[in-house]
């Protein structure tokens, strides 16, 4: 895990005002609740008196209230309340879990995963404007999430898992591919085609006139195939824990504003993502070790740049933005 950073962990729409939901992230157990203003908290999924599970518990007068024997958390992971002693005795110090800065931003919700900051910096998403609508889904990925980041930063394995769908036309010969970084984002353009015997491109040779259609992948989590201006999709993926991801996909798109058939083309391509998802979670499935790391004794070769891009650049955000 990259430290000091925003992490996407769940779509906005899963925490509902005053319900809660328990959730795995960063390999912890957490609790999350809205109040009636839709301010969004999340504390470690544990009471401190008994340990039950506070996921189970219900929003009470803002407050998480424990399922067991009553006691009510803050949004700083505080009790407030302790009813055996009495609603207006004081509180012990000592009865509190971890909380976390969570914010509810471009339709995700988002942690703080790192070290207690006054002004903590501000969530950088991509350039997706309210015009745009969106449909979304989720799966479960048994790897560490940079085994299924690298996976869409792979630019050379589309004619070969996606043969038979975005991978159409055998263009195996990878143009490439250009690699820029600005922002702790790093952006790709490609150019595949059929290979008649013709040298690869190098990256300093890419051609300016193709470059439309781009990767982005914005540290820690998330990543957009940049389609077109009016055109797509995005994907956060989320640590479970160091074996478990969950990656949400989401198709936006705002070529078509009629509700009822934008409704459909949306569920449309959801299931089109499902499908080219799936032939990718086949093979992803199988690579050892399920985590990947700057040096790991692989093969690597020009087409792989953007897969090297983001090592180099994780493990420097590793090591710069370690907690204290």
């Amino acid at each position: 895990m990259i430290p000091n950073q925003w992490y996407a962990v769940l779509n906005s729409k899963e925490v509902k005002k005053g319900k809660v939901i328990g959730a795995k992230r960063f390999g912890e157990k957490l609790a999350f609740w809205k109040d009636k203003d839709g301010n969004v908290s999340c504390i470690k999924d544990k009471c401190c008196h008994r340990g039950a599970s506070l996921s189970l518990g219900k929003v009470v007068d803002e407050h998480l209230q424990c399922p067991f024997h009553g006691l009510e958390y803050d949004s700083t992971g505080k009790v407030v309340v302790i009813p055996a002693n009495g609603k207006e005795a004081k509180v012990p110090k000592n009865f509190k879990v971890n909380a976390y800065p969570t914010r509810d931003k471009f339709g995700f919700i988002w942690v703080w995963f790192g070290d207690f900051q006054e002004d903590l910096p501000a969530i950088k998403f991509f350039d997706i404007d309210k015009k745009f609508s969106y449909s979304s889904f989720s799966d479960h990925w048994t790897v560490h999430y940079t085994r299924a980041i690298e996976n869409q930063l792979d630019v050379s394995h589309l004619p070969f898992v996606h043969s038979n769908s975005i991978g159409r036309g055998n263009k195996t010969l990878v143009n490439g591919p250009k690699v820029e970084v600005e922002d702790n984002m790093i952006r790709v353009w490609v150019n595949n085609e059929k290979d008649k015997g013709q040298k690869p491109l190098k990256p300093d040779e890419f051609p300016e006139d193709i470059k439309e259609t781009e990767l982005q992948f914005r540290f820690p989590n998330i990543w957009q195939n940049r389609l077109s201006e009016k055109l797509r999709i995005v994907a956060a993926f989320v640590p479970i824990d160091e074996k478990n991801t969950r990656i949400y996909i989401r198709f936006y798109q705002k070529f078509i504003r009629v509700p009822g058939f934008r409704r459909l083309i949306n569920s449309i391509s959801d299931i089109g993502n499902k499908w080219i998802l799936g032939q990718d979670k086949k093979v992803v499935l199988t690579q050892r070790p399920i985590k990947t790391e700057l040096e790991m004794g692989e093969n690597l070769f020009q087409a792989d740049l953007p897969i090297i891009t983001f090592r180099r650049i994780r493990e420097k955000l590793k090591s710069s933005n370690s907690t204290k």
